[in-house]
Protein backbone atom coordinates (compact mmCIF):
# COMPACT_ATOMS: atom_id res chain seq x y z
CA UNK A 1 0.00 0.00 0.00
CA UNK A 2 1.59 3.01 -1.20
CA UNK A 3 2.33 6.13 1.20
CA UNK A 4 -0.58 8.14 -0.30
CA UNK A 5 -3.48 5.31 0.00
CA UNK A 6 -1.88 4.94 3.77
CA UNK A 7 -2.59 8.38 4.65
CA UNK A 8 -6.09 8.83 2.79
CA UNK A 9 -7.28 5.82 4.73
CA UNK A 10 -6.12 7.02 8.03
CA UNK A 11 -7.57 10.58 7.69
CA UNK A 12 -11.09 8.17 6.80
CA UNK A 13 -10.39 5.95 10.15
CA UNK A 14 -9.98 10.01 12.31
CA UNK A 15 -13.03 11.16 9.86
CA UNK A 16 -14.75 7.93 11.11
CA UNK A 17 -13.88 8.12 14.89
CA UNK A 18 -15.12 11.66 14.98
CA UNK A 19 -18.68 10.80 13.87
CA UNK A 20 -18.53 7.64 16.24
CA UNK A 21 -18.33 10.17 19.05
CA UNK A 22 -20.65 12.44 18.15
CA UNK A 23 -23.59 9.94 17.01
CA UNK A 24 -22.37 8.55 20.72
CA UNK A 25 -22.83 11.81 22.45
CA UNK A 26 -26.29 12.32 20.55
CA UNK A 27 -27.58 8.69 21.11
CA UNK A 28 -26.95 9.22 25.21
CA UNK A 29 -29.06 12.19 24.84
CA UNK A 30 -32.12 10.97 22.75
CA UNK A 31 -34.78 8.35 24.52
CA UNK A 32 -36.65 5.47 23.78
CA UNK A 33 -40.00 4.04 25.59
CA UNK A 34 -41.39 0.90 26.18
CA UNK A 35 -44.48 -0.49 27.64
CA UNK A 36 -45.99 -3.53 28.56
CA UNK A 37 -49.41 -4.93 30.00
CA UNK A 38 -51.10 -2.30 28.58
CA UNK A 39 -49.01 0.74 28.98
CA UNK A 40 -49.37 -0.17 32.65
CA UNK A 41 -45.67 -0.14 32.77
CA UNK A 42 -43.59 2.13 30.93
CA UNK A 43 -39.48 1.56 30.93
CA UNK A 44 -37.69 4.91 29.26
CA UNK A 45 -33.74 4.48 28.23
CA UNK A 46 -31.23 6.65 26.26
CA UNK A 47 -29.53 5.43 23.35
CA UNK A 48 -26.33 5.12 25.54
CA UNK A 49 -29.09 2.24 27.62
CA UNK A 50 -29.14 4.00 30.44
CA UNK A 51 -32.18 3.60 31.95
CA UNK A 52 -33.79 6.83 32.68
CA UNK A 53 -37.77 6.24 34.26
CA UNK A 54 -39.95 3.26 35.09
CA UNK A 55 -43.57 4.32 35.41
CA UNK A 56 -45.97 2.37 37.11
CA UNK A 57 -49.63 2.76 36.81
CA UNK A 58 -51.23 2.68 40.41
CA UNK A 59 -54.06 -0.27 39.23
CA UNK A 60 -51.64 -2.40 38.63
CA UNK A 61 -49.86 -2.54 42.22
CA UNK A 62 -51.38 -5.38 43.89
CA UNK A 63 -49.52 -6.41 47.06
CA UNK A 64 -50.87 -9.64 46.27
CA UNK A 65 -49.15 -10.40 42.93
CA UNK A 66 -46.05 -8.87 43.23
CA UNK A 67 -44.63 -11.59 40.60
CA UNK A 68 -47.20 -9.76 37.57
CA UNK A 69 -45.57 -6.66 38.69
CA UNK A 70 -41.87 -8.03 37.99
CA UNK A 71 -42.96 -9.76 34.99
CA UNK A 72 -44.24 -6.58 33.20
CA UNK A 73 -41.43 -4.28 34.64
CA UNK A 74 -38.93 -6.82 33.17
CA UNK A 75 -41.10 -6.89 29.81
CA UNK A 76 -40.52 -3.53 29.75
CA UNK A 77 -37.08 -2.67 30.87
CA UNK A 78 -36.12 -5.57 28.09
CA UNK A 79 -38.39 -4.19 25.33
CA UNK A 80 -36.78 -0.54 25.75
CA UNK A 81 -33.11 -1.91 25.70
CA UNK A 82 -33.88 -3.92 22.32
CA UNK A 83 -35.31 -0.23 21.15
CA UNK A 84 -32.26 1.49 22.29
CA UNK A 85 -29.86 -0.73 20.93
CA UNK A 86 -31.94 -0.78 17.26
CA UNK A 87 -31.70 3.18 17.47
CA UNK A 88 -27.98 2.79 17.79
CA UNK A 89 -27.20 0.44 15.39
CA UNK A 90 -29.53 2.55 12.38
CA UNK A 91 -27.01 5.58 13.71
CA UNK A 92 -23.87 4.19 14.14
CA UNK A 93 -24.55 1.36 11.24
CA UNK A 94 -24.14 4.21 8.67
CA UNK A 95 -20.44 5.14 10.10
CA UNK A 96 -19.08 1.71 9.98
CA UNK A 97 -20.61 0.92 6.44
CA UNK A 98 -17.93 3.08 5.67
CA UNK A 99 -15.41 0.38 7.07
CA UNK A 100 -15.88 -1.74 3.44
CA UNK A 101 -14.51 1.15 1.31
CA UNK A 102 -11.43 0.39 3.46
CA UNK A 103 -11.13 -3.00 3.11
CA UNK A 104 -11.99 -3.62 6.59
CA UNK A 105 -14.99 -5.73 7.25
CA UNK A 106 -18.08 -3.54 9.04
CA UNK A 107 -18.24 -3.67 13.19
CA UNK A 108 -20.48 -6.91 13.83
CA UNK A 109 -23.08 -5.90 17.26
CA UNK A 110 -23.01 -2.44 16.26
Amino acid sequence: MGRRNMNKMMAQVQQMQQQMQEAQEQLAKETVTASAGGGAVKATMTGGLELQSIEISPEVIDPEDAEMLQDMILAAVNEAINSSQEMASKRLGGITGGLGDLGIPGMPGL
